[in-house]
């Protein structure tokens, strides 16, 4: 299962020696709501490889300025603490584990 992300947490969530992925939500959002089985699957099909959290934009509006977050579903992967990665917009899970190949 994905961790839910805050303001407080987000520092410390993507320092990891593994890649981290971010999920940018919003409650009102229709494709953040598709996304998120993905994000689950994706999460327990890689929890050996990566990191998954769940950001609420509405909530934790510092981070969601820091990294310019303009629209969601936004999914942001970090390496090393850094942005390496990011995915606007609904992806099927094939899509969406074609894209983190190459950091995984």
């Amino acid at each position: 299962m994905p961790e839910v992300v805050t303001d407080a947490t987000f520092a410390s969530f993507i320092q990891s020696d593994q890649p981290v992925l971010v999920d940018f939500w919003a409650t009102w959002c229709g494709p953040c709501k598709m996304l998120a089985p993905v994000i689950e699957d994706v999460a327990n099909e890689y929890a050996d490889k990566l990191k998954v959290g769940k950001l609420d934009v509405d909530e934790n509006p510092e981070t969601t300025q820091k990294f310019g977050i303009m629209s969601v579903p936004t999914v942001l992967v970090f390496k090393n603490g850094q942005v390496v990665k990011q995915l606007i917009g609904y992806r099927p899970k094939s899509d969406m584990v074609a894209q983190l190949a190459d950091v995984l």
